[in-house]
């Protein structure tokens, strides 16, 4: 039997799934909580959780993936599984690597969901497909065109920027002059079809560079 403890903060996810998955002979949902530090201080009143459905954008000080790290001392042997409308690279491997064995997206049909739990429950992992595809494709070859692939410099430079550096800091570290950092930057702009310091980070955290 699956005890399922259900962390969201959106009342028509919470009374939705109940709906559906109280329904299933093997599957009770023994607790909800709209938040992890309200979870944290009332699942010692419902024992046998085994599987947590948890998003990851949450009111209170602390977001779901932080949440696994208080969660997982308090319930060691419970799954956590990530369900939330987030599917970027950085948060999906942010989870796993906090102890999520499975992350699904909240656009996922119901019998998708059941199916993850059930999965999870025994023994296995599970990924939306849409997932599934990004993390293959994170770590699966990627082609480069040689007139777009950034050079060592520019590598440099984009790691600076993921650094939170300055470009005066960047000119410093890598003693060049603030103006080779610009004009860098520029190429770098062109080379990723992008127009911004926020865009080349994102590309950088999501693993397309």
């Amino acid at each position: 039997m699956i005890n399922l403890a259900i962390i969201d903060d959106q009342p028509l996810v919470i009374d939705t799934l109940i709906q559906f998955l109280s329904a299933q002979e093997d599957i009770k949902v023994i607790h909800t909580s709209n938040s992890v530090e309200s979870f944290l201080e009332t699942h010692k009143t419902k024992t046998g959780i085994n599987v947590i459905l948890l998003d990851i954008g949450l009111p209170g000080g602390m977001s779901g993936i932080e949440g696994i790290r208080h969660i997982r001392p308090e319930l060691p042997d419970a799954d956590i599984i990530m369900l939330t409308a987030h599917d970027d690279n950085e948060r999906i491997f942010e989870a796993l690597r906090a102890g999520a064995v499975a992350y699904i997206k909240k656009t996922s049909n119901l019998q998708e969901i059941r199916e993850a739990l059930m999965t999870v429950h025994n023994g296995g992992s599970y990924m939306s497909p849409a997932i599934a595809r990004k993390i293959v494709a994170f770590f699966g070859p990627k082609y480069i065109d040689p007139d777009q692939a950034l050079t060592p410099r520019q590598e440099e430079i984009v790691q600076g920027l993921v650094d939170g550096l300055s470009y005066k800091l960047i000119a410093d570290k890598l003693d060049i002059s603030v103006e080779t950092v610009r004009d860098h930057i520029k190429k770098i702009y062109k080379k990723l079809n992008v127009n911004s310091k926020g865009e080349v980070i994102k590309k950088k955290m999501d693993g397309e560079i």
